[in-house]
């Protein structure tokens, strides 16, 4: 397969995962209960995600479009999801439940279930503090607790968390969720 047919059947296939994302939400069910998962794993939790909530296309927003539930260690902060395609896959995952560890003393990190698209990434912009991001060679979701050294194309911004530095360097397991 050629890279052109590859890329198209790459695009086929995100829109069709969307498509039944945004299809699985419209469930009223309750969510199964979740199974117990030895300490240290990652395990998704019980809901689906939903379809983005709103629209804003100011820049210094980052280009928000998806309220979404986090909890850092069982309390709940505010947070959102840009309109990337990376973050719009991320959304595929949800919900998430992720043990964090340090990284650099800037950020606390954890691996996914699956690798991001990293295709129609926009420019390279240098993490802030709060800033959800995936990086790419490794797989990982990394919670900014401080501003990022500088702009790096391997980093991918997928959305902010509003909380104070301390809350999110001391914390060890994040649960993301779409929002009701």
């Amino acid at each position: 397969m050629n890279s052109a047919a590859f890329r198209t059947f790459a695009r086929a296939a995100t829109a069709t995962a969307v498509l039944l994302t945004v299809a699985a939400c419209t469930d009223t069910s309750p969510g199964s209960p979740s199974a117990t998962v030895p300490a240290g794993q990652q395990t998704p939790t019980a809901q689906a995600p939903t379809a983005p909530s709103s629209r804003n296309t100011a820049p210094s927003d980052r280009n928000i479009v998806m309220d979404i539930r986090v909890t850092l260690d069982g309390r709940p902060v505010d947070a959102t999801l840009n309109d990337s395609p990376a973050a719009r896959d991320f959304a595929g995952l949800l919900p998430l439940s992720l043990d964090l560890e340090d990284f650099h003393q800037t950020e606390r990190v954890a691996y996914l279930p699956r690798r991001l698209t990293t295709s129609g990434a926009p420019e390279p912009a240098a993490p802030k503090a709060g800033d959800l991001a995936y990086y790419a060679p490794w797989g990982n979701l990394a919670l900014f607790y401080r501003d990022g050294p500088s702009a790096s194309a391997d980093l991918l911004i997928l959305g902010h968390i509003d909380a104070d530095t301390d809350r999110l360097a001391g914390a060890d397991r994040i649960t993301i969720e779409a929002a009701p």
